[in-house]
């Protein structure tokens, strides 16, 4: 490894960084993994060709939305992206341009799209609604109803159910059916993000309280995850289901999904920065590697396996805030709350 890449971590000799306006709100790669974009608190996508991925000077700027970006998504097919702003609008964007899907009432916060590569549902959260539309984003399939605002929204991995957080608790639909009523899974508090387990074992959110919560989607039984020293903002499952990624602490908090945990299990601990939080973490989609962002800017690479530490890019740019790989693990991208974002090429040779 080159003194470079030791210094400023492989995006040095993979990738390429610059500074836009605005901090980074969310990131994502487009679905046929062509493009990468980064949403903005101004309200701009910046997107970067992958062929050209390591050139900045080939990266465009699209302005979006009126107002911060505050939902991103890869679209259903092909190279574009779907965003949700303060300007209440749902946009679709591909290439340099931008259009209008649906406008809303309330702020449009989170947005997610399953897609199995030919057809897909489309989901925006306004409020209390979660909007169900079909994949040319215009033709609406459902409006489910919660009892207060959805904090956030997630697909199962074969589309067919959609679980949504708000205040005490989680519900689950299902996506296809006109009338049936949502899985209520109770727990008192404010949940502010939510994961569903690969295999549809489990449903878990972060809670306000520094907690986790979960409940065993067969029975409903309750799980606890508890111990950090402030709030969970990101989680993640791996690959295979195995372990669930979180931040929340000064390392990458691993709790157990198999032989009966996560309940009676201790979590395990992949090296972290001391006394500087995570913030944000990522899983590859096809490797046991682990991806955390901290709270000075720095991103490191994890392998689950030998633990070994390989240095994304290093301190700068304030808190990452944003963090993805691509649906075929070969990008990377991060942001962070300063406007600073970065993309690793991981097929490049050092």
């Amino acid at each position: 490894m080159s003194d470079k890449t030791t210094l400023l971590g492989i995006v040095g000799e993979r990738g390429a960084e610059q500074t836009v306006e605005g901090h980074i709100t969310a990131c994502c790669a487009s679905r046929d993994n062509s493009h990468f974009a980064f949403a903005t608190g101004e309200g701009d996508l910046l997107i970067a060709p992958r062929a050209t991925i390591r050139d900045t000077a080939t990266w465009i700027t699209v302005q979006a939305h009126d107002g911060p970006v505050l939902g991103l998504s890869p679209d259903v097919t092909g190279p574009g992206f779907l965003s949700g702003g303060e300007d209440c609008r749902l946009k679709r964007t591909v290439g340099g341009a931008s259009e209008e899907l649906a406008k809303s009432r309330r702020w449009i916060e989170h947005v997610a799209c399953w897609s199995d590569g030919r057809k897909g549902t489309i989901a925006f959260v306004s409020g209390k609604e979660v909007h169900l539309r079909d994949a040319d984003g215009t033709t609406a399939l459902r409006t489910l109803e919660h009892p207060s605002t959805v904090s956030g929204i997630v697909f199962d991995a074969k589309g067919k159910r959609i679980a949504a957080s708000h205040y005490n608790g989680a519900s689950l639909w299902f996506v296809n059916s006109k009338d049936s009523a949502a899985k209520v899974y109770e727990w008192k508090g404010s949940h502010i993000g939510i994961a569903i387990h690969p295999g549809g074992e489990a449903l878990i959110t972060s809670m306000q309280e520094n907690d986790l919560h979960g409940w065993r989607l067969s029975d409903g039984h309750n799980m606890r995850m508890s111990g950090y020293p402030t709030k969970v903002m990101s989680l993640a499952f791996t690959r295979n289901g195995k372990w669930l990624a979180t931040s929340g602490a000064d390392s990458v908090i691993l709790w157990p999904f198999f032989n009966g945990g996560p309940m009676g299990k201790p979590p395990s601990e992949l090296p972290g920065i001391p006394g500087v939080l995570c913030t944000r973490v990522v899983t590859h989609p096809q490797q046991d590697i682990v991806v955390a962002g901290f709270a000075d800017g720095t991103v490191l690479m994890m392998d689950q396996m030998s633990e070994r530490v390989l240095p994304v890019c290093s301190a700068g740019g304030g808190s990452v805030t944003a963090l993805a790989f691509s649906a075929d693990g070969c990008i990377l991208g991060y942001g962070t709350e300063d406007g600073r974002v970065g993309v690793v090429d991981l097929t490049a040779p050092e």
